[in-house]
């Protein structure tokens, strides 16, 4: 019940931000333009290159106002993570984010993991078949100082396979800033009263005095409990509950979870886990 009720506050807090301004559009038309939404942000496609295995790697630039900040995937408790559709475009099967490793901050007695001043955000295009891609949708994101402002930007930007129109080098280094991965995780999972415990162990390097942990479902419908991180040496233990909306324990198939700590300036990830 308790962590029932965790989760429809967390909702109920994301929702209250949502609600509390009014949407602002930002429209990005051919070539690749865009315009400011309330002097905060300017969204812009970066066109990128085409890749060897046939896909685009091309990214969103989210340049953001002095003393504003956006949020990570997964931003804790104090965050609102950005969403996209991309069900307007044309010629693409699967957009995959590849996220570079953010800061920890801390307002107002809380933590979120996130971006300050821009955000350069690499977008893996895999097409349906040969020709054009043309991609097309939205990205909602909050944008925050003292307040959050909810912001849309609707993006449509025709991919044409010449050249990357100098755009290469913001997106190799968003890359290359990636979370370092990890292997060899392990993690137990025991069922609780709502759903289900897990407790990750990985070895991994002292990353200073403040670290945090976040553990990832690909279920995002599932709620996680901010993560509860103890190191003993180079050995760190991260404990979630994990509450599915039938409030009662389920499978994980441990494959799927992301494991991330970031500390010090430094992200480490690993992608799944194993029992024992």
């Amino acid at each position: 019940m308790r962590r029932a009720r965790a989760y429809i506050g967390s909702m109920m807090k994301t929702l209250s931000l949502l609600f509390r301004s009014a949407a602002l559009c930002l429209a990005l038309t051919p070539p690749l333009a865009a315009q400011e939404g309330a002097d905060l942000t300017r969204v812009e496609v970066l066109p990128g290159w085409q890749m060897e295995n046939g896909h685009r790697m091309a990214a969103l630039r989210v340049r953001l106002a002095p003393g504003w900040h956006t949020y990570w995937r997964a931003p804790g408790e104090a965050g609102i993570p950005p969403s996209f559709d991309w069900s307007g475009s044309r010629n693409v099967a699967r957009v995959t984010p590849h996220w570079p490793a953010p800061a920890l901050y801390d307002q107002n007695g809380m933590w979120y993991l996130g971006y300050e001043q821009e955000l350069v955000l690499p977008l893996e295009i895999t097409p349906s078949g040969p020709g054009e891609l043309h991609l097309a949708g939205t990205m909602d994101l909050g944008v925050c100082n003292d307040i959050c402002v909810p912001m849309r930007a609707e993006i449509s930007a025709p991919l044409s396979a010449s050249g990357d129109g100098g755009t290469s080098a913001p997106i190799r280094a968003a890359l290359a800033d990636r979370p370092e991965r990890l292997s060899g995780a392990r993690c137990e999972a025991a069922p609780i009263k709502d759903g289900m415990r897990l407790v990750a162990t990985l070895a991994l390097p002292d990353l200073g005095p403040r670290e945090v942990a976040v553990i990832e479902h690909p279920d995002k419908a599932i709620w996680v409990s901010e993560s509860a991180l103890r190191r003993a040496g180079q050995t760190v233990e991260i404990a979630s509950d994990l509450v599915p909306e039938t409030a009662q324990p389920f499978f994980i198939d441990r494959s799927e979870l992301t494991i991330t700590v970031i500390g010090g300036g430094k992200a480490y990830e690993a992608q799944g886990c194993t029992g024992g």
